[in-house]
C-alpha cells in the first residue's frame, strides 16, 4: 500500500493559528526521530542504538513487538524512516518532505509505502483504509505536538 497525503503547516490568512518557521519544523522533525516518545503514544521505548549526523538508527518497543528502523535526514528538506523486513513485520517507509511553495507556506508531505499492492478484496481494502486514517491522524498530532513545543519555547535552545 501506498499512501500519501500533506497537512498545510502555516495558513497565512488564518492569523489564528501562529506559524511555524522552517527551522522549528525541521527541529520538530528530527524530534520526532529522536524522541519517539513524545509524538506516539503506544510506544513503550525506544532505544537510539546509533547516530550519525545525518542518521539515527533505532529499536522501537511496543508491547512485545520490537521494531528495528533507520531515520536519514536531508537537512531542511525530508526526514525518512525506512523499516527493513523483520520476522512478522514486512519492509516499509515513511517519508516527511518539507514544501514551501511561497514565502512563509509550509507543507508537510508525508509518504508512506509498504510495498505491497492495492489490496485485492475488500477486508484488505477495509484494513488499508483504517491504516490510511490512522496515518493521517497521528501524523496531524504530530504537527500539533511541534507547533506546542515550539509556543513553549522548546526549539529556542539547540536540541541534543
Amino acid at each position: 500500500m501506498k499512501f500519501e497525503h500533506f497537512i498545510e503547516i502555516n495558513n497565512l490568512a488564518n492569523h489564528l493559528i501562529p506559524p511555524l518557521s522552517m527551522e522549528h519544523l525541521w527541529q520538530g522533525l528530527i524530534l520526532r526521530a529522536k524522541s519517539p516518545q513524545l509524538f506516539i503514544p503506544h510506544l513503550d521505548e525506544c532505544h537510539v542504538l546509533e547516530t550519525t549526523e545525518n542518521t539515527v538508527s533505532r529499536v522501537s518497543h511496543y508491547g512485545k513487538l520490537v521494531i528495528h528502523d533507520t531515520v536519514t535526514f536531508t537537512p531542511m528538506q525530508h526526514v525518512h524512516y525506512m523499516v527493513p523486513p523483520q520476522g512478522e513485520v514486512p519492509a516499509s517507509s515513511l517519508q516527511m518532505t518539507i514544501e514551501s511553495p511561497h514565502d512563509g507556506m509550509l507543507f508537510v508531505r508525508f509518504i508512506y509505502d509498504d510495498e505491497k499492492g492495492e489490496a485485492d478484496n475488500a477486508a484488505d481494502k477495509m484494513y488499508d483504509d483504517f491504516r490510511k486514517s490512522a496515518y493521517h491522524e497521528a501524523d496531524i498530532d504530530t504537527i500539533r505536538i511541534i507547533r506546542e513545543l515550539a509556543l513553549e519555547g522548546r526549539f529556542n535552545t539547540p536540541l541534543i
